[in-house]
């Protein structure tokens, strides 16, 4: 962490150790959770064709979805006593999600890339809730739970969607 993101010691029941390591797991997550919001924003925006309406509302109720939960995820990183990056590049820096091209794809290929980011993120979730369980940290590791959940839906309408 750089000397303008450390973190205070707020009293939430953490030793120091398991609250940074919590918190650079959870920013990891908030990165790749920015990533797939952008994209399936963009997509929302961008999609044509025969699926044009299906689609369309899909990603329009990922794309929310994944908003609210940012707020979240960040609030959590504050609450453990951290900055949440907020800007593109510390955002960028840290996700694992490749960003969308300039020219969007076909809707096929944004069905299949969006599932691709899902279980990208899901992974990194699942990687977060060991972390926070590893940590003591029932609340990050609940919040984290929650996030899997909805992404495996996520996931889920995608893979149903690609056929």
């Amino acid at each position: 962490m750089s000397s303008t993101q450390k973190a205070t010691a707020p009293h939430v029941g953490l030793d120091d150790n398991a609250r940074l390591t919590t918190i650079e797991s959870l920013r990891g997550l908030l990165a790749d959770s920015y990533a797939v919001y952008g994209k399936t924003h963009g997509f929302h925006w961008n999609v044509q064709g025969p699926n044009f309406q299906s689609l369309h509302t899909l990603f329009e109720e990922q794309y929310r979805d994944i908003w609210a939960a940012l707020d979240e995820i960040a609030e959590r990183i504050r609450t453990l006593g951290a900055f949440a990056p907020a800007s593109s590049s510390a955002l960028l820096a840290n996700t694992s999600i490749e960003p969308a091209g300039d020219e969007p794809p076909a809707a096929q290929e944004m069905v299949t890339t969006l599932l691709a980011d899902q279980e990208t993120l899901i992974q990194r979730a699942r990687n977060a809730l060991t972390t926070a369980e590893e940590a003591g940290d029932a609340a990050s590791a609940d919040l984290i739970t929650a996030r899997i959940e909805s992404h495996e839906k996520m996931a889920w309408m995608l893979r149903a969607t690609a056929g």
